[in-house]
């Protein structure tokens, strides 16, 4: 049973699978429902903080030392400015909005990005993330629950 939690918490901090991919890992490799929930959010929420404090140093290094990935990182910051535009305009609750939607493009990764781009600090971003991230365990258990129920 740990190595399946272990696994759960690694798959959940992956960018783009994150919880949405996570939870319902855990739960087909035969986790509880709380024990998978669990393991999915702290794996989602690990690399929220380094995100937000560090992305910022991490894309100016890049660029002064690999400027081949200038495009790569410029698109980056340009989708999560784009995105910012919901945080603007209804701040926290943006925030929590745009990580809570499980969707490709969305989820506690891009939120932070958002947050590190636009300049919030960690301390006003991680609980807008966490009550996200929370929202979508359960928006991705409930549609889980419905899929394992049907097969």
């Amino acid at each position: 049973m740990l190595k399946n939690i272990v696994l759960t918490l690694l798959v959940s901090m992956v960018p783009v699978v994150e919880l949405r991919g996570g939870l319902p890992f855990g739960i087909t490799r035969g986790l509880p429902y709380s024990v998978a929930i669990t393991a999915a959010v702290i794996g989602n929420l690990i690399p929220v903080p380094f995100i937000i404090l560090f992305i910022s140093r991490i894309f100016a290094f890049l660029r002064k030392k690999i400027p081949k990935l200038e495009r790569m990182i410029a698109a980056l910051e340009k989708r999560a400015q784009n995105k910012g535009d919901l945080v603007e305009k209804y701040s926290a609750l943006g925030l929590c909005i745009l990580v809570a939607i499980p969707l490709p493009g969305t989820g506690a990764w891009t939120g932070a990005l958002v947050a590190a781009v636009l300049g919030i600090r960690l301390k006003k971003a991680t609980p807008a993330i966490v009550i996200g991230v929370l929202i979508a365990a359960a928006i991705v258990t409930f549609v889980t629950y419905g899929v394992t129920k049907i097969i």
